[in-house]
């Protein structure tokens, strides 16, 4: 029996924009494979309002809309009931942490949870009463605004879905990259191949001389730190 090592539960508006980003590249072999699994459910299916309306204007007053308690409720209370897990649900907005390699480490890596329950917003964003009552962790992308929960929730199931066993293909391709451990949360160093000179650009002469040592102790000086904080070594 194939056992689905990871399992992200994603909770949309908008389950059609998932469709080319699930059958195509490592995550559509991912999921055929059956190394992940992604299961898609629509909001406005859980909505009772005989116009399946999930939104409503803002108390206060104010542009935009606010998406409504009852869908959300028991969209989610639904989909956490499908399993006797604790599976957390996250959802995506400024307000969040940062997204980091870390935190992808964290579902693979530390084996918390073999599901996510994942949360899209939109407009401008949900009623408060269900980030205190349901929501278990809020992740932010960085110090943007996006139109929804579709792009971010892609993001994460792209970026966890890589460290799973097998997904890549060779396991030793996320293990020496941007952000590892092994490169001490740097980034990683430059890539080069075929042909060793093209336009006049050639490929450093370590790269060239089959001497182990001398490449491994090249590319660790050609690692910087993310934002700036550190050049590239000539």
């Amino acid at each position: 029996m194939i056992i689905v090592l990871m399992r992200f539960d994603v909770l949309t508006l908008f389950p059609e924009s998932f469709e080319s980003f699930l059958s195509t590249s490592i995550i559509g072999r991912a999921i055929q494979e059956k190394k992940i699994e992604v299961n898609l459910f629509n909001i406005r299916d859980f909505s009772e309002d005989k116009h399946k309306k999930v939104d409503d204007v803002p108390f206060g007053g104010g542009a935009g809309m606010v998406m409504t308690c009852q869908p959300l409720f028991s969209a989610i209370e639904h989909v956490k009931k499908l399993e006797k897990d604790t599976a957390p649900v996250i959802f995506f907005t400024p307000h969040g942490e940062t997204f980091r390699q870390e935190t992808t480490e964290e579902f693979v890596e530390q084996k918390k949870c073999s599901r996510v329950i994942l949360l899209c917003g939109h407009y401008e964003g949900i009623d408060q009463r269900v980030r205190e009552a349901l929501v278990t962790r809020e992740i932010s992308l960085g110090d943007f605004v996006l139109t929804g929960g579709e792009l971010p929730a892609q993001v994460f199931i792209d970026a966890v879905s890589r460290l799973i066993p097998g997904v890549l293909g060779a396991d030793e391709s996320s293990q020496e990259e941007s952000f590892s451990p092994a490169l001490e949360r740097k980034l990683e160093y430059p890539h080069y191949t075929r042909p060793a000179e093209f336009r006049g650009m050639n490929v450093p002469e370590v790269l060239l001389s089959g001497h182990h040592k001398n490449i491994e102790e090249w590319r660790k000086s050609q690692c910087k730190m993310p934002n700036g904080k550190g050049k590239r070594k000539s």
